[in-house]
C-alpha cells in the first residue's frame, strides 16, 4: 500500500449508532457537494449508504428533494424490498432498482453514487471506457466497466442486477447513454470517485476535442492506480471537500 496518504480521520466505530451517524453525515455532505458542483438534473441522482446495523437496508435521499437542501435528518432508510422503514418521504424507483442490487451483489460496498452529471452523460454516449491520459484518470485504470446497453429508465430489478454484474469488482461503471456509477467501501470514497470520475470525463472530452490524447503506458498507469486509486486515497481525498462544505453549509448536519 502506498504511504502517500495517511489514514483519514474518523473511520469505523464500534458503536452502531455512532457509525450510523457518521455515515449519514458524510452522505448528507456528499449530496451538498453534488449540488455545489451542479450534478443535479431535475429529480435524477442518488447516493446510498448501507446501514451498519442492518446490511439489508440503506440510507438514501428523499425523492424530489434538491441535493443542495438535504440534511442528515432528511435522509430516509429503505429495505431491500423497497419499503421506507425510516422517514416519511418517497424513494426514487431508479435508486432502489440500481442500488439495492449493487449492495446485494457487493457486500464489501458501503456506498454507491449515481447522478446525471453533465460530462459523465456526455462521455457515456461514446460507448467506451476512460483512457489513462492523466494521473487522476489512472484511479480508474482497469478498475471501471462499461454497461453497454440502454433500455430506458432503470425501474426493473433485473436491469439493476445487470448493472451490478457489469460493475463486478470494479469501483465504477459508465452506463452508456446514461451517466456514471461509483462504489466504495466508505461513503467518502464512493463520493470522491464520482467527483473525480466526472472531472476525468471532462478532461478527456476536452483533450479529444483538441487533438489525439497520449495515453500513459500500462506499467506507469498501474503504478499510478496503486497510489491514487486505492480506497484510502479516495477517503482522504474526500476529507478536504467535507471540511469545506461543513464550514460553508453547517446546517447539513441538522
Amino acid at each position: 500500500m502506498s504511504t502517500l496518504f495517511p489514514n483519514p480521520p474518523g473511520g469505523s466505530h464500534e458503536d452502531i449508532e455512532a457509525e450510523r451517524l457518521y455515515r449519514k453525515q458524510r452522505l448528507a455532505a456528499g449530496f451538498r457537494l453534488f449540488g455545489k458542483f451542479g450534478f443535479d438534473e431535475g429529480v435524477a441522482g442518488h447516493i446510498t449508504a448501507r446501514d451498519p446495523g442492518d446490511p439489508t437496508r440503506f440510507w438514501v435521499n428523499p425523492f424530489g428533494m434538491p441535493f443542495s437542501h438535504i440534511s442528515v435528518s432528511d435522509l430516509i432508510c429503505v429495505d431491500h424490498e423497497g419499503n421506507v422503514v425510516y422517514g416519511d418521504a418517497f424513494v426514487n424507483g431508479a435508486a432502489f432498482a440500481i442500488h439495492s442490487q449493487v449492495h446485494e451483489a457487493r457486500p464489501d460496498v458501503v456506498a454507491a453514487a449515481h447522478s446525471h452529471s453533465t460530462y459523465g452523460r456526455a462521455f457515456s454516449t461514446l460507448g467506451k471506457t476512460l483512457d489513462p491520459i492523466t494521473q487522476d484518470a489512472c484511479a480508474f485504470y482497469n478498475d471501471h466497466a462499461l454497461f453497454d446497453d440502454f433500455t430506458g429508465v432503470v425501474l426493473d430489478l433485473e436491469e439493476g442486477r445487470r448493472i451490478a454484474r457489469t460493475v463486478g469488482t470494479n469501483k465504477a461503471a459508465i452506463l452508456r447513454n446514461h451517466g456514471l456509477l461509483t462504489v466504495g467501501h466508505t461513503v467518502e470514497s464512493a463520493v470522491w470517485w464520482f467527483i473525480t470520475m466526472e472531472r476525468t470525463c471532462q478532461v478527456q472530452l476536452l483533450a479529444m476535442a483538441a487533438g489525439q490524447p497520449i495515453s500513459i503506458d500500462d506499467a506507469s498507469a498501474k503504478a499510478a492506480h496503486d497510489v491514487v486509486g486505492t480506497e484510502i486515497a479516495g477517503q482522504f481525498s474526500f476529507q478536504s471537500l467535507f471540511d469545506q462544505i461543513i464550514k460553508l453549509q453547517p446546517d447539513l448536519l441538522d
